[in-house]
């Protein structure tokens, strides 16, 4: 520990945003240029804890305080050495993960905590701008060929470690682009298309193939997967959105979050959106129902298609502004303001979707909703939502956007043809990584459900590992964080 007061000397100090005047004009990076020797300061808070919490905080167990160490004695080539030997994909995480490892930083109990998220970013913004990351191929091949299916966080790092191991590596992925959630699911201003291009042509120099348009179980046969290779990892993350089948559903104007990202990063891509498919909030009263990550990109996006309105309606209550000093090292469950909120956004909590209401024709214009509250009930005195009576209202609306989760990996097609077996929430049942099919894994939200990006990498990372050892003829590792043995 270089500066043991380093903490003292230093506040928590982060990029700026572009004024909002001009940011929601395109969808380029939110942040302005943050320099070097700012994070150096940041790097330097790092207490260097003797019970380091922040390690447990992150699921890939980043050595944060080592990493903190090498930024502050300016070695960012060791910084990102240590940084990559725990994370496939900083230049992503840094950028759209909500960072638990900073929720668990033992600075925070009483003070902000280190910017861990930003300095991750920086370090692996650094390794590509000095060359310390280059395509580094194996020293030699197993002759075992691996298919993953899926090119989002978790597909992607199951084929980096499998192809660090030596193994032949295929990536399929059923769009018309590499990058799953990272490339269709997440706005431009979040996470700028060029950082997942630039990080997928260095994984196809390291010898990957990447095939495009392959949707198994349509176009690319199950029996092709399970002949043509001697592992298949499943990858296709977490794709049926969850619904809100209430009267009014079918009418012209309601959409699936997802399904407006998509478009609109397409858009962002240059790819041509006949009028009739086009889906824009130009101009229109939009509301969002859902309060999370997704939900705020819809309003960011909206923003910048020039919406007359924006809300966003949640289920459960306003969270809190204060953490519970209780409450650490856990995730706190406090209100969170995103960039997008900022450049304009009215936000409700408790409130529930009644009904869709449209105008005759076919077209939403409305929708009814009521508030609710917290009461006691039964004899038990469990705490439920209720709906609070004479509260009904109605909001003009001709664009809503449904950004309430996703349940489970999409059924039929590829999962029926394979014959896997599903848990008693739909996901895909494993054991070790291992489904009940000869051969086949599995890995990312499409195993464990809905979850953040660096969970998917970890996934991904603990699933290469099990199948390098049923590849190699090992067992493998169990299952769970602590007996986490992940390939370097």
């Amino acid at each position: 520990m270089a500066d043991p007061k380093g903490f003292m000397k230093y506040t928590r100090e982060l990029p700026e945003t572009r004024e909002v005047s001009e940011r929601v004009n395109d969808y380029r990076d939110l942040y302005k240029e943050f320099p070097k020797e700012k994070t150096v300061e940041q790097a330097t808070r790092c207490m260097d804890c003797g019970v380091p919490f922040c390690h447990s905080g992150c699921p890939l167990g980043n050595i944060i305080p080592e990493f903190n160490e090498a930024v502050h004695e300016e070695d960012w080539e060791s910084a990102f050495r240590i940084l990559s030997s725990t994370n496939n994909f900083p230049e992503f995480t840094g950028r759209i993960c909500p960072a638990p490892c900073e929720a668990a930083c033992v600075l925070g109990i009483n003070s902000p905590p280190v910017a861990i998220e930003h300095i991750e970013k920086t370090i692996a913004d650094v390794a590509f701008e000095k060359g310390y990351l280059r395509p580094e191929p194996p020293m030699g091949r197993t002759g075992k060929r691996v298919a993953v299916v899926g090119s989002g966080p978790a597909g992607l790092a199951a084929a980096d470690q499998l192809n660090k191991a030596g193994h032949s590596v295929e990536v399929l992925e059923r769009n018309d682009r590499i990058g799953g959630l990272l490339r269709y699911g997440i706005p431009d201003f979040k996470l700028e298309k060029y950082i997942v291009e630039r990080r997928v042509k260095l994984m196809e120099a390291e010898g990957i193939r990447f095939r495009t348009n392959a949707n198994v179980g349509e176009n690319v046969t199950v029996s092709e997967l399970l002949n043509g290779f001697d592992a298949v990892v499943l990858c296709a993350g977490s794709t049926v959105p969850r619904d809100l089948p209430l009267e009014g559903r079918d009418l012209k104007g309601i959409y699936f979050a997802m399904d407006f990202l998509e478009q609109s990063n397409r858009n962002v891509a240059g790819d041509k959106i006949s009028e009739k498919e086009r889906v824009t909030a130009e101009g229109k009263h939009v509301i969002v129902i859902g309060g999370g990550d997704t939900g705020a990109d819809c309003v960011g996006t909206s923003n910048r298609q020039k919406a007359a309105s924006v809300t966003q309606i949640e289920l459960m209550g306003k969270p809190p502004e204060e953490r519970d000093p209780l409450n650490w090292p856990n995730w706190p469950m406090v209100l969170r303001t995103s960039t997008s909120h900022e450049e304009g956004c009215e936000r409700q909590w408790a409130v529930m979707t009644e009904r869709f209401i449209g105008d005759g024709y076919g077209n939403l214009t409305a929708i009814e909703t009521v508030r609710l509250e917290w009461k006691k009930t039964g004899e038990t005195g469990k705490r439920e939502l209720t709906k609070i009576p004479g509260s009904e209202q109605r909001h003009p609306c001709d664009l809503l956007l449904i950004a309430a989760g996703f349940v489970h990996p999409e059924k039929g097609g590829m999962l029926d043809r394979l014959g896997v077996e599903t848990d008693a929430r739909g996901n895909v049942k494993t054991e070790n990584y291992r489904t009940a099919v000869d051969k086949v894994f599995a890995a990312g939200d499409m195993r464990r459900g809905q979850s953040l990006v660096v969970w998917a990498i970890n996934e991904g990372r603990e699933a290469a590992e099990a199948v390098d050892g049923y590849l190699e003829g090992k067992a493998g590792v169990t299952e769970g964080h602590e007996e986490r043995r992940v390939n370097g």
